[in-house]
């Protein structure tokens, strides 16, 4: 997840930080086709353990001299919460991914900007435009369209795929709220929250792992902890009102990996509605920006 972006960085970092954000993207979404790999032969909640416990064990040992010290938060409940925001999110996306295609969930999770300036002005007081309100019901049509209810064709899953967008904007929001403590204890508490969630049902649904498939459990979480450190870095070096519109190149991505290791491409409702969700998306980010000129 994005973490808060850092204020005033310079001209000449901007290019970096789209470039760190593509590799973040690239990361993430092969991290999300290693994970419908496992899912067709494993339960969920292994490879949902994976992915924390992975990025648990190499946070841990990137911090091994500090971790305690970088651990302690000064708003332990709001980092639980935000956690468990963020652990819903990835149960939510491995779910809808062992069912349908990574193009299909990623267009439909795509609707989180909107969500996110959503949230923002019902729970954290911002302003919200007849514009805005405009984008956020265009994106809902969007996901209509690909969803297609009543028609007789909806993958129950995709409602998975759904429902993570929404957690992923709470999220977000959340990393807003916990401001006061520094990325590294976010991204420890984000690690070991969902480390110690996963780990309760990992026991119910355990079952053998083939060696051949050890290394690919591996790289589910070495890929996610890698993603978000680019992405990290990514904000730190670009505001994230620059950043926000070239996030949608993990669509791109999520339909090639689709396309390569499960020979899947999104049909034309996917197309078209996801089209219409990162129009929307475009829209209410370019009412953001020039609100902020306004300012």
């Amino acid at each position: 997840m994005p973490e808060p972006a850092i204020p005033a960085p310079e001209t000449s970092y901007i290019g970096k930080g789209i470039g760190l954000l593509f590799l973040a993207l690239v990361f993430f979404t092969l991290m999300d086709a290693v994970a419908k790999r496992l899912g067709q032969s494993y339960a969920p909640a292994m490879v949902i353990w994976a992915r924390f416990a992975v990025n648990l064990a190499l946070v841990s040992l990137i911090f091994r001299g500090s971790f305690l010290a970088h651990a302690r938060s000064r708003q332990p409940g709001l980092q639980l919460l935000r956690g468990l925001f963020q652990m819903a999110t990835v149960a939510l996306f491995f779910l809808a991914i062992r069912s349908i295609g990574l193009a299909e969930a990623a267009a439909l999770t795509d609707l989180n900007p909107v969500l996110i300036t959503l949230g923002a002005a019902l729970f954290l007081g911002e302003k919200i435009g007849p514009r805005r309100v405009a984008g956020i019901c265009v994106s809902f049509l969007g996901a209509m369209i690909i969803l297609r209810p009543g028609a007789g064709v909806m993958d129950p899953a995709a409602l998975y795929a759904l429902a993570a967008a929404f957690t992923y904007a709470g999220g977000t929001l959340m990393t807003r709220v916990v401001r006061f403590d520094s990325t590294a204890t976010s991204v420890i508490w984000s690690a070991g929250v969902g480390t110690a969630m996963s780990s309760l049902a990992l026991p119910f649904f355990w079952q053998e792992v083939a060696p051949v498939d050890l290394p690919l459990f591996l790289a589910v979480g070495a890929l996610g902890a890698v993603g978000q450190a680019l992405l990290i870095k990514a904000f730190r070096a670009a505001p994230a009102g620059v950043l926000a519109p070239y996030g949608y190149f993990g669509l791109v991505l999520s339909s090639l990996w689709g396309w390569i290791f499960f020979a899947a491409l999104p049909d034309l409702y996917t197309v078209l509605g996801a089209g219409v969700i990162v129009a929307a998306g475009l829209w209410v980010w370019n009412a953001e920006r020039r609100a902020a000129r306004a300012r």
